[in-house]
């Protein structure tokens, strides 16, 4: 699904440049929910930011669904990332003047579909993360958590084959939180996509398949996920 091939991403400071990433290889299969940690500045983010073609490799390669993303057209990379990953924010990001279902139908009607197909979808999401009752509130009316489950329904409106998570329990009470990664776990186990989550907490990493940890840019450790209760 996803793979880094010797991957630096070089970025300038002053007049000096840092690697983000130094050299990275890893493969992310289909269906795999990776929990990705590390200290700040050991590249969780820009491992993040690769992995969705956010942004470019300074050299090595980053393939998504075999296709490298650094061979793609601008059309091409702006294809991927409104039709194929979807994303979910620490701060969710929800526009304010949108009602939920709304801000959960926005990707797919900018991306032209037909407003009676969106909204069908975007009612089956709503069901799927329980929101079903809050369809015509807005974002201020939500509490933390269905805020979560408002952008992780907006991220799965378009269908992705790859849900870039950073972060998705940051802002959120343990009890909470666990209710957003098991979201998260059957994303992967029982739908098939491929969830990469970058996250500070060892206790949200556990949900995953798999725990990668990242340190100046390089692979420290990689291991399988300590498990969490089902």
């Amino acid at each position: 699904m996803i793979r880094f091939e010797s991957v630096r991403k070089v970025y300038p400071q002053g007049d000096r440049e840092v690697a983000a990433l130094d050299g990275l290889t890893l493969d992310v299969p289909k269906g795999e929910f990776l929990a990705v940690m590390g200290p700040s500045g050991s590249g969780k983010s820009t491992f993040l930011h690769l992995s969705g073609g956010l942004d470019l490799p300074t050299s090595g390669t980053v393939s998504v669904e075999g296709r490298p993303t650094s061979g793609m057209s601008d059309d091409d990379l702006t294809l991927l990332r409104r039709r194929r990953v979807g994303l979910v924010f620490q701060f969710f990001n929800l526009i304010p003047t949108l009602r939920v279902i709304e801000n959960i139908s926005l990707p797919l009607l900018l991306d032209g579909r037909r407003q009676g197909e969106v909204r069908d979808r975007a009612r089956t999401l709503l069901e799927r993360v329980g929101l079903t009752h809050r369809a015509e509130h807005f974002p201020e009316e939500l509490s933390g958590g269905e805020m979560q489950r408002t952008a992780i329904a907006r991220a799965l409106i378009i269908d992705p084959v790859l849900l870039l998570a950073d972060e998705p329990t940051g802002n959120l009470d343990s009890a909470t939180g666990r209710g957003i990664l098991e979201i998260l776990r059957d994303v992967a186990s029982k739908e098939g996509r491929t969830v990469v989550m970058v996250t500070h907490d060892a206790q949200a990493a556990a949900w995953g398949h798999r725990l990668v940890k990242l340190r100046d840019g390089r692979l420290d450790t990689d291991t399988p996920g300590t498990g969490a209760p089902a």
